[in-house]
């Protein structure tokens, strides 16, 4: 039996611009990026961002306005698709509805040079690898939509590629299969060593799957990092906005000793990473489940009013105005003795706020 394996490789693209004809801006411009051999990076971002046009411009589907994209450390800015050694699972899965599920598998081999018996094997170890070994002869319309979509995944791996793209995979599922099959791509992913690429518009997702985050806005890289990094530490309100929620308060930086800023939020002082700003008016991103509704007059406490208490199941939802605006709080207390009404106080643990660019 054959057994397919990741060669992976790395993806580099340096100072890469795509301008479609007629268009006033460009879809991606001078973006520089690095993906190491055998990681799942995803690309992030609303719609537009320019996300899917760089997964694309990798695949070769689009050709770069200027810039080099590098696979493995070489140059294949000017190569066709079908001379890079990367395969795509699209959106809509494309499978042929005519064809069994085998024979789909066995679709782009018969075009690599294989001989009959090894494009065989390989569909059968491809089918057995994502979980449908005995489903070959069936039809697509067969299949549920997460059975369809491991059928994609199996017929861009028999063919080995260096580099595996996905174009929001999940986008056609139910909540339930997406959270599934999304831990299914990762666990194939980490067990082959595959490279890679990977687009949502969904940041849950892209928590769940990515080693890395690359969150795009506007044709440019807003930001990169470790899910916990741009969820512990967004360098500005978009990115704190679009990764999770965020409470974006203003506020007063007093002083900034090396890495360190003593910052005010009404009466509250707050001790944290100053990340270069300056002594002056600020912005902070607050997580609402890195607020702490206590008691009212607590010491180093913001005062507050509760106006909304909303049972979630798992937590209580919390609306307070406060002097500094209204903000939005999670209490993982279910059985807190809170209510609309009352006063309260809100403290800020110390992985909670954090200094943005305002």
């Amino acid at each position: 039996m054959t057994d397919i394996k990741g060669k992976a490789a790395s993806v580099e693209f340096r100072n890469v611009t795509k301008v479609y004809p007629n268009a006033r801006v460009a879809a991606v411009d001078q973006v520089s990026l690095f993906v190491e051999p055998g990681r799942l990076v995803t690309l992030l971002g609303p719609s537009g961002c320019g996300k899917t046009t760089t997964l694309r411009m990798i695949a070769g589907l689009e050709m770069v306005t200027s810039g080099q994209i590098l696979i493995g450390g070489e140059d294949v800015s000017a190569l066709p698709a079908t001379d890079r050694d990367v395969s795509m699972v699209f959106q809509s899965y494309a499978l042929f509805p005519h064809m069994s599920v085998r024979e789909n598998v066995e679709f782009g081999l018969k075009f690599s040079g294989f001989a009959k018996q090894e494009i065989g094997d390989r569909a059968i170890a491809g089918l057995k690898l994502v979980g449908l070994d005995g489903f070959g002869e069936r039809l697509p319309s067969q299949l549920s939509g997460g059975q369809q979509q491991r059928v994609a995944v199996a017929r861009a791996l028999v063919l080995e590629p260096q580099v595996l793209l996905f174009d929001e995979p999940l986008s056609n599922l139910d909540a339930k299969l997406r959270r599934h099959v999304r831990e299914e791509i990762r666990e194939i992913q980490q067990t082959l060593g595959l490279t890679v690429v990977y687009v949502t518009h969904d940041q849950e997702e892209a928590l769940a799957v990515s080693d890395r985050i690359i969150v795009m806005n506007n044709a440019v890289i807003a930001q990169e990092g470790t899910p916990r990094d741009l969820y512990d530490a967004p360098a500005s309100a978009f990115v704190a906005d679009f990764i999770g929620e965020a409470n974006l308060l203003d506020c007063e930086i007093r002083r900034v000793d090396g890495e360190t800023a003593t910052v005010a939020l009404g009466p509250v002082t707050l001790s944290l990473a100053a990340r270069g700003l300056p002594v002056g008016p600020g912005r902070l991103a607050i997580r609402p489940d890195r607020i702490e509704i206590a008691p009212a007059g607590t010491p180093n406490s913001l005062p507050a009013t509760l106006k909304k208490v909303t049972y979630a199941g798992s937590h209580l939802e919390c609306v307070v105005q406060s002097g500094a605006g209204e903000i939005f709080a999670i209490c993982g207390d279910v059985d807190a003795p809170i209510k609309a009404g009352d006063a309260v106080g809100l403290s800020f643990p110390a992985r909670g706020p954090v200094l943005i660019v305002p």
